[in-house]
């Protein structure tokens, strides 16, 4: 029986010795194969948030603007104060005062405002803007116009009730 025991047990040891060889070798091409794959498979879903096209940076900038103008409209009717809009389509930027606050932005990723459209100014492509919102809103709606490239989106603001919707392309 002793003898038996002995004989399984070198067959053990000698099973032990050689896989300890084995793997002081390095790393079979399979689990290689494995770790690459597990890392191109997590860069492809990762890197793709990274990568902003033209489409993405103008809908940013449109919420970014969309939601100023909401502001801007339910402060204005909410605390009835008189709040002034101001676009400047020279240098892509646009700006609020009140008597208690002043913000100043700017387009952000070479999008560009192409132009205001305002019923008693018509559409407006270069220079300033001004529009007041008083403790009822805007007196007129108000549309801009967004645009990278070839991509362009549109914000309307319905001057009575402060809701803004934005649309892909050029809208009047």
């Amino acid at each position: 029986m002793r003898i038996l025991q002995t004989g399984i047990y070198k067959k053990i040891s000698n099973f032990k010795f050689q896989i300890s060889n084995f793997s002081k070798k390095g790393f079979t091409f399979i689990e290689l194969v494995v770790v690459i794959f597990i890392l191109s498979l997590a860069t492809a879903l990762i890197m793709p948030s990274f990568w902003e096209t033209e489409k993405d940076a103008v809908k940013t900038e449109a919420k970014h603007l969309s939601s100023t103008l909401r502001y801007i409209y339910d402060n204005a009717v909410g605390k009835k104060q008189i709040y002034s809009f101001n676009v400047n389509l020279d240098n892509e930027s646009w700006e609020f005062k009140s008597k208690k606050e002043t913000r100043n932005f700017k387009t952000k990723g070479d999008v560009e405002i192409r132009d205001i459209v305002v019923p008693s100014l018509g559409e407006v492509s270069n220079g300033e803007v001004k529009i007041e919102f008083g403790p009822m809103g805007p007196e007129e709606p108000i549309i801009l116009h967004l645009r990278k490239g070839k991509s362009e989106y549109t914000i309307i603001l319905n001057h009575l009730d402060g809701k803004t919707k934005i649309f892909e392309g050029y809208i009047l």
